[in-house]
């Protein structure tokens, strides 16, 4: 819907919606559809609902250079190999996320425990209460849309008892083995389904950052709902606590990262003493950027982050929370931290983008 919205306040454009089967029928004819068309701007709306997305923009891109095009679709066609190998070089990709900060003044409600509570997905942060019948229709759309078109899972049950569990107890480091007996699928579909849910945006893994030395962690990622409504919606939350707001922060920092510098290549670090720091950003050529995120100042413990730095020196170390209005600098013993908030962090952040990619 997200998607849609944007594509149609674009000026001068011509739209397409690719679900309508007249719109799918002129585009058997690409090279006749792109001859009309040529030199136009043009939107191709749900483009993953045609047989050969990649084949159509291929012919467009070739013979057709000054017609330019928006395409827009599900992330289950960025998991198709065949087009991103025939697209390269050829498209530049633009990741919507749920909602970010920006969003929120766009839309004239700036509060953040509504946006965590109802999410990030426009049609259910406007809703006055919370949208549970649409939570539910959006994920049983989601295997009958993009799981079954793409992947063809034969286990329904398996497949969504798992995207229930990972929702629910998002930002947990990941065991495959745990969900075998609830799932009543083998350890190795359960991994399978982990890079379906990956590969369709519907999961975020956090990958161990380490140097093989020997107090890390290596191996074990951690796995986060791809938005806080659909974790509060799966967790049972129809109010929160204070003690929800903290987990729900880290999502959304993360969301406002993944966001502004359209990347996945976000970390976590671990030691075997239980030492832990919320996201290392490795920009290549760069020492890794800490970033811990905190709901209020108040709530921050230097320990992890001295122990990380013990093992990477390096000076830009973020902590980003809620309640901070002006950027301010503490040292402890002899780290540098930097408590800033989500404007602040990305500017500090905007500069590697180029070397996250």
């Amino acid at each position: 819907m997200g998607k849609t919205f944007l594509s149609r306040s674009l000026p001068g454009v011509e739209i397409f919606d690719c679900e309508l089967p007249r719109i799918r029928k002129q585009l058997e004819d690409p090279e006749a559809f792109w001859e009309y068309h040529s030199g136009k701007r043009i939107v191709l709306d749900e483009i993953h609902r045609l047989p050969d997305a990649a084949q159509i923009l291929k012919i467009a891109a070739d013979h057709y250079p000054g017609t330019k095009i928006l395409a827009t679709g599900s992330s289950t066609l960025g998991a198709s190999a065949r087009f991103k190998d025939t697209l390269t070089g050829r498209k530049v990709d633009v990741w919507l996320t749920p909602m970010i900060s920006q969003d929120l003044k766009d839309f004239g409600n700036l509060d953040m425990k509504h946006r965590l509570l109802h999410g990030g997905l426009p049609p259910f942060f406007l809703e006055a209460k919370i949208p549970e019948k649409e939570f539910q229709e959006w994920m049983d759309a989601y295997w009958a849309k993009d799981i079954q078109e793409l992947f063809r899972l034969e286990r329904k049950y398996s497949f969504q008892k798992l995207t229930e569990l990972l929702l629910a107890q998002s930002g947990a480091i990941f065991d495959a083995s745990r969900f075998s007996a609830v799932c009543e699928v083998s350890r190795g579909t359960i991994q399978h389904y982990l890079s379906v849910l990956e590969a369709t945006f519907v999961v975020h893994v956090v990958r161990p950052f380490h140097t093989h030395k020997p107090a890390e962690i290596v191996h074990a990622p951690k796995v986060y709902g791809f938005d806080t409504g659909f974790v509060c919606y799966y967790r049972g939350w129809y109010s929160l606590r204070n003690d929800d707001l903290g987990p729900l922060w880290e999502h959304f920092v993360l969301n406002e990262i993944q966001a502004r510098l359209q990347t996945r290549r976000v970390h976590y670090w671990r030691d075997k003493k239980g030492h832990e720091v919320d996201f290392v950003l490795s920009p290549r050529g760069e020492k890794p950027i800490l970033v811990e995120a905190k709901w209020s100042d108040s709530d921050f413990d230097s320990t992890s982050l001295q122990t990380f730095r013990q093992l990477y020196p390096g000076t830009k170390n973020l902590v980003v929370c809620s309640n901070i209005t002006e950027s301010y600098l503490r040292k402890f013993a002899t780290v540098k931290v930097q408590f800033v908030n989500l404007t602040q962090l990305l500017k500090l952040l905007s500069p590697y983008q180029a070397k996250l990619g």
